[in-house]
């Protein structure tokens, strides 16, 4: 499933993050222990040693925070730790939110020109997962409205599951009925 925003392409991709081919990748994180988080461990286990070395030591400072980590891995050359919850472990509506729009302005500094969201906070941060695709989504669009001039052509929406995709599925239809659009492409 795909739409358009400007100049660039959403799409919604099942598979493991860690292995699509854009040049950065978003990892739910906490500004505790930045690589310990299911979703950022997932990254670590990919077989990249590099992430953690990086971005480790020098990981978000605060929640809604998010900090690029370079990747040594096959695909992907950043990896960016997007920080959705605290020492609790659990997350809100305005943390995806700005973990979401600051992982974009991230992406803009790099020059990167793809990244791949997971779903930020459902699993590491245990937020309703179809609330946390239509945050995600609502942000990215706002971002790409508020920044026409934007050098990222293909933002993804990675559904590691049946049920994300599901969730960011039905973030998209969202998208296109809030903008009148007709001409879905699935």
């Amino acid at each position: 499933m795909e739409t358009k925003v400007g100049r660039t392409w959403l799409e919604i991709v099942s598979g493991d993050i860690a292995r699509l081919d854009v040049d950065a990748i978003v990892a739910a994180t906490t500004v505790d222990r930045p690589m310990e988080t299911a979703p950022a461990g997932a990254v670590k286990r990919a077989g990249d040693r590099a992430v953690e070395d990086s971005g480790g030591a020098h990981g978000p400072t605060a929640i809604g925070d998010a900090v690029p980590a370079t990747q040594s891995g096959p695909k992907a050359r950043w990896v960016i730790l997007a920080a959705v919850t605290g020492h609790d472990l659990t997350s809100n509506a305005t943390c995806i939110a700005a973990a979401t729009t600051r992982s974009l302005e991230v992406v803009e500094t790099l020059g990167a020109r793809s990244v791949a969201f997971p779903a930020l906070g459902a699993e590491a941060g245990g937020f309703p997962l179809y609330a946390c695709a239509d945050i995600i989504l609502a942000n990215v669009r706002d971002y790409l409205v508020e920044h026409p001039r934007s050098r990222i052509r293909r933002v993804v929406f990675c559904a590691s599951d049946a049920a994300d995709r599901a969730a960011f599925g039905h973030a998209m239809a969202g998208l296109w009925r809030s903008e009148g659009r007709t001409n879905k492409h699935s």
